[in-house]
């Protein structure tokens, strides 16, 4: 099992390099696929694909499409309105199609456009930054490097319970060792990018570290949210395409919260 999911983690770093490295047209696609299948694993969960041809699933899919390519335009001044005829048209299924559905899986409809799609997006909004070649990778050093971090201080001295109900193997200790671990990374990263003379008025280590340490507090809201879901709905994981580590949303959990937070953090502080 620990060598499927090293081999898996393995294989997404690659994919992530590969992705962030080059931006554009790649980025885009891959995290508008990925979104797209966060999307359905949260659908079939909240049972919003009925059947195999749901209109409302659909729906929510085409919404998701036009918001991404809105976003690859930069075409904000449409996005907020696209979503709410997004949500116009899902609840206009809701009610022609009466009572196929229930209120509580039109709800869900939209939110997981918002969850695995709008917020998702914001690592392409990171990347079309002035210097967001070097800031996206924040995003994944304070979602992914705070998991590795608090999970090594929670194993070496976590005693107090986090969230004993939710997640009975987190601890407070561990929690704070994951974002002190995160600001860490992204410190150092920092001063690795100056090394290579990227940034001409000195390296900007204070607010690498301070966004790498926000992010990774609000990757652990991403986590425990991510494990409320499953544990209202009795799953183990949202799916199996990542063998050892399950769906997507349940590696991508983190980082879905924490894309946004780098996005408007990076805008302000760099």
């Amino acid at each position: 099992m620990f060598k499927t999911r090293a081999i898996s983690g393995a294989v997404l770093m690659a994919i992530a390099l590969i992705t962030f490295v080059c931006g554009g047209p790649i980025l885009f696609f891959t995290m508008l696929v990925v979104s797209l299948i966060g999307m359905f694993e949260l659908y079939r969960v909240m049972n919003v694909t009925d059947t195999k041809y749901s209109p409302l699933a659909i729906t929510g899919f085409i919404g998701a499409v036009v918001y991404y390519f809105l976003v690859y335009f930069n075409k904000d001044e449409f996005a907020l309105i696209e979503l709410a005829f997004t949500l116009i048209a899902l609840m206009a299924v809701y009610v022609l199609t009466f009572p196929r559905y229930k209120a509580e899986q039109t709800m869900a409809a939209f939110f997981a456009i918002f969850y695995a799609a709008v917020m998702l997006s914001c690592v392409v909004r990171t990347r079309s930054l002035d210097g967001g070649k070097y800031a996206v990778w924040l995003i994944l050093g304070s979602s992914w490097g705070c998991d590795t971090c608090a999970y090594l201080t929670g194993r070496a001295v976590g005693k107090h319970k986090m969230a004993p109900v939710l997640s009975p193997k987190k601890t407070i200790e561990g929690g704070i060792g994951g974002v002190a671990g995160a600001a860490l990374i992204g410190a150092v990263y920092a001063l690795v990018l100056d090394a290579f003379h990227v940034f001409p008025e000195g390296a900007p280590v204070g607010e690498y570290a301070l966004i790498c340490g926000c992010g990774g507090l609000i990757s652990m809201i991403g986590d425990l949210g991510a494990s409320a879901i499953k544990r209202n709905h009795n799953i183990k994981d949202y799916g199996n395409l990542i063998p050892g580590h399950g769906g997507i949303l349940d590696r991508f959990d983190s980082v879905i919260f924490t894309a946004p937070i780098i996005y408007f953090l990076a805008r302000i502080l760099l």
